[in-house]
């Protein structure tokens, strides 16, 4: 293919500006190679961006993606970000009441700390050291499969040799995932806290054939070789920001109110006709790099379009001026809102949900978890709002497919979000309204997206937050050495939706960069 008279070309033009866009520019660019990235928004960033949420108020919040577990330190080695994370010092707290009483579950402040809570809660030390097992069990599989995130994509039987274990394979990779939950836990809570890895951005039950909810608690427990999930320091905005820094000062030109609307391809040589407010432009390349759905990647190239994968979940942004207080006389909100607090996530409770979302109603009582990034990251509030006491507070839903909001998504998202925080202020010794701070308009620092919601900003099909169900991490028949290849040979899929893509990993950029490398070698 003959590029147009004037048109300039690149070695790789990366469609979209998202995190993994940015990770395959910065490699390439680092390589050598010339390097085009064109961003339909005003920004880069994609869904891992920092935003001032609210009116007049010096917050910069995780808008959309909002911790880190699976970028791999060699990422941020190779590319040189200046891009910090850091541990949180709870795991998790669980509300729940007992014998009439409010209590809960602490995981986290050390060992001792920890097993008494599960005493405290269960009466035995049982469920404590069940725990103990199944995550020593989940952190064995961690230690082997996350370094083969970017390696080139092994077989299964190469993964499962590597694995070395046939009781972790069986629970993980073959078995519905309630088996094992049931098989190594018997309180409600306890099994509900352990499932919820499974259920994120994931429609699915427990017992689910298709094992969709094996392959998301895979992701959610493997990430940096233990499934510890990091607060990003400066919020996630911060390593967009360092890999767009990254990827100019190796030379890759980034390119935004650029929108990509078409790829034509003979397969050695492409071109990328873009859109601007000024009009139509090409450029034309060696490769194309598409950080985007495969939906998308369907779209620009004319190929059969794939049905996109539905989007399940509610993201609630807020500010406040104080944590609430808890009716759990032993529990600290410092530390319960410093990890994940559960809520209305007892086992039974996330099945009951999940049969009403899939009959088309609402959950009558919707589970959802919550964290407070300024506990463990202050920087992301101005100093006078540190000074004053405030904090954030991000609350992600499950069991809200995107169907339930084609009816009238903003009656349905406002529904949703009373009968959610309905379900917190459940467990609050003061309604979580009182706490809630104003912008300078006078209205509550609060804002919920549906599935809906992230399709229509962020461009993503039915609103899912992994662009398809998510993969497992080998080689599915039919797919290449990296498991970002396409039906084109010098088009490739560097977003979520590739093998191994999903989540904040950066993984599908740099699988996509090493494959035009070894392909250029």
């Amino acid at each position: 293919m003959a590029a147009n008279e004037g048109t300039r070309t690149y070695d790789a033009v990366i469609v979209g500006g998202g995190h993994n866009g940015l990770v395959a520019a910065a490699y390439l660019a680092r390589a050598g190679r010339s390097v085009l990235v064109l961003e339909r928004l005003d920004h880069t960033g994609g869904a891992a961006v920092s935003t001032r949420a609210f009116t007049g108020v010096d917050a910069r919040l995780s808008r959309y993606s909002y911790l880190v577990s699976l970028l791999p330190q060699k990422i941020v080695r190779d590319l040189g970000l200046d891009f910090r994370v850091r541990a949180r010092t709870i795991s998790s707290y669980t509300p729940a009441e007992r014998d009439g009483r409010p209590t809960g579950l602490l995981v986290g402040g050390g060992e001792q700390r920890t097993r008494e809570a599960f005493a405290r809660l269960t009466g035995s030390e049982r469920e404590y050291e069940a725990w103990q097992r199944f995550y020593d069990m989940t952190a064995r599989v961690a230690e082997r499969v996350f370094p083969t995130l970017t390696e080139p994509l092994p077989t299964r039987d190469e993964l499962r040799r590597r694995i070395d274990d046939g009781t972790a394979w069986r629970a993980l990779f073959e078995e519905p995932i309630g088996v094992a939950v049931e098989r190594n836990f018997a309180d409600d809570l306890v099994r509900g806290v352990v499932l919820t890895d499974a259920l994120i951005g994931t429609f699915a039950d427990a017992h689910e054939p298709s094992l969709a909810q094996n392959r998301c608690f895979l992701y959610h427990v493997i990430g940096g070789g233990t499934g510890a999930w990091d607060v990003p320091v400066g919020g996630m905005g911060a390593l967009t920001d360092a890999l767009a820094a990254a990827a100019r000062r190796a030379g890759a030109v980034l390119r935004t109110g650029h929108e990509a609307i078409r790829i034509a391809t003979d397969g050695k040589r492409a071109e990328v006709t873009y859109r601007t407010a000024d009009g139509e432009g090409v450029a034309a390349a060696r490769h194309v790099l598409v950080n985007a759905s495969p939906q998308e990647l369907a779209l620009l190239t004319g190929d059969l379009t794939p049905e996109p994968a539905e989007g399940a979940q509610l993201k609630v942004n807020m500010l406040l001026t104080r944590l609430p207080r808890l009716r759990d006389p032993d529990a600290d909100p410092r530390e319960a809102f410093a990890g994940t607090f559960h809520i209305a996530e007892g086992y039974r409770q996330l099945a009951t949900a999940h049969a009403q979302a899939a009959a088309g109603e609402l959950p009558a009582v919707p589970p959802s978890e919550i964290y407070c990034h300024s506990l463990t990251d202050p920087s992301i509030l101005g100093p006078e709002l540190a000074r004053r006491g405030y904090h954030t507070l991000t609350l992600f839903g499950l069991h809200t497919p995107a169907r339930l909001f084609d009816r009238d998504n903003d009656a349905v998202r406002d529904e949703l979000l009373k009968s959610t925080l309905a379900q917190l202020d459940a467990h609050l010794a003061e309604p979580l309204a009182d706490c809630l701070a104003t912008d300078a308009d006078g209205r509550p620092c609060i804002e919920a997206k549906t599935p809906l919601d992230l399709e229509r900003d962020l461009g993503l099909p039915g609103g899912n937050i992994f662009h398809r169900a998510l993969s497992w991490p080998y080689a599915p028949q039919g797919t290449g050495r990296w498991g970002v290849e396409t039906g084109h040979a010098n088009v490739l899929l560097c977003g979520a939706g590739a093998v191994r893509g999903g989540g904040v990993s950066g993984v599908p950029g740099h699988n996509a960069a090493m494959a035009v490398l070894e392909a250029a070698a």
